[in-house]
């Protein structure tokens, strides 16, 4: 990928976005060392503060290793990034979504959502009555994308409620790269967000603390918008040949 010169306002923004969508696309390999601060800097046409406030967020993101002697070397990210790297990876090289990892966001969300719904109920129980309301706020919303934003505050409260920092930091990356595709992707989940009998099925599982029925309940509920999203990148596929 040639690197361009910077013409946004967010000029250190863009040079890490350059930078990190260079080193994941494999433009630099693991073990490759990346051109000096001075070079960037030339090349991109901007000044090297500004190349060395980026370079210090590829370190913290696991995309880089400055070892003195040695300058800036590439590491393997999917052995030292963190979730904070996803929404870098959602475009492909061609400006496209990258259904893969839109697949790979639905199939944590599976993962997560059941275990965070049977701990809502297990520690937070009272949580129940909130999810009541806005269950019933699903019931009553036609629209597709209110639907969406409903449904995002119901499983903001199952994630607070189970009271488990990993998963509420785990649940804030994935929203990262769902929000750009939410019109896209809306459409594809209508079975789910309209499911509103198990959205107030789950609400009322907290409520009266049955963890074993929030999680199983919250599973059914998910797994739909997972299977819908297989389903729709297997078109995809099927088109594209």
């Amino acid at each position: 990928m040639p690197l361009t010169q910077i013409h946004k306002v967010s000029v250190a923004d863009e040079v890490f976005q350059q930078l990190s969508t260079g080193i994941v696309r494999g433009d630099w390999t693991a073990g490759q060392s990346l051109p000096s601060e001075r070079n960037l800097a030339e090349v991109l046409g901007v000044s090297r503060p500004l190349v060395r406030e980026a370079v210090r967020r590829l370190e913290q993101a696991g995309l880089v290793a400055i070892r003195h002697g040695s300058g800036l070397t590439v590491c393997d990210f999917r052995m030292t990034a963190g979730l904070d790297l996803l929404p870098h990876l959602l475009l492909r090289a061609d400006g496209d979504v990258d259904w893969q990892l839109v697949q790979s966001v639905m199939e944590m969300r599976t993962a997560i959502a059941p275990d965070a719904a049977r701990l809502c109920a297990e520690r937070q129980p009272w949580r129940g009555a909130a999810l009541r309301e806005i269950a019933q706020s699903v019931a009553q919303e036609p629209d597709l994308g209110a639907l969406q934003t409903c449904m995002m505050r119901f499983f903001d409260e199952v994630i607070e409620g189970s009271g488990n920092v990993a998963y509420r930091l785990a649940y804030n990356s994935l929203r990262r790269v769902y929000d750009p595709v939410r019109d896209v992707v809306g459409g594809v989940l209508e079975a789910e967000l309209r499911d509103s009998d198990r959205v107030a099925r789950v609400a009322e599982a907290v409520a009266r603390g049955d963890a074993d029925a929030a999680g199983r309940i919250a599973r059914e509920l998910v797994l739909q918008g997972q299977l819908a999203v297989e389903s729709a990148i297997a078109v995809l596929r099927t088109e594209s040949k």
